[in-house]
């Protein structure tokens, strides 16, 4: 049984965590550090290089996850792309969440539009496959 690693800016949803277990044969649920996982939710803006940035979370997964766990990044673009080749590096599958995805539109006085989205897990999908 591999262990499922968590780069995600949210907390699992029930079907999420099942649908894990079920579809990767995970046994157990891995989240980062706080502090991990605070580098993670709030990449800045402003820097030119990620890698050093996101050099914690690369040395967390090195020790922590070994090959044929999975790894599920989603986040920040660039940190979610820069991860996920060191997650190929280290033998770890990456994996990311995907989500149907229902939209209410209000319409309101003045001309403005208020949107409503609901989310909901499908399935978890390879990255690069």
């Amino acid at each position: 049984m591999s262990d499922l690693f968590l780069l995600f800016n949210h907390s699992l949803t029930a079907a999420q965590e099942a649908d894990a277990r079920r579809s990767l044969g995970i046994s157990r649920i891995v989240t980062p550090p706080s502090d991990i996982q605070a580098l993670w939710m709030d990449v800045p803006p402003d820097i030119g290089d990620l890698l050093e940035y996101l050099a914690p979370v690369s040395a967390w997964l090195s020790v922590q996850a070994r090959p044929g766990d999975y790894v599920l990044i989603q986040g920040e673009f660039g940190a979610t792309w820069l991860m996920i080749q060191e997650a190929f590096r280290l033998g770890i599958t990456p994996v990311y969440s995907t989500t149907r995805r229902e939209a209410v539109e209000k319409h309101l006085p003045g001309g403005k539009v208020a949107l409503h989205h609901t989310f909901s897990h499908v399935r978890y999908r390879r990255y690069g496959v």
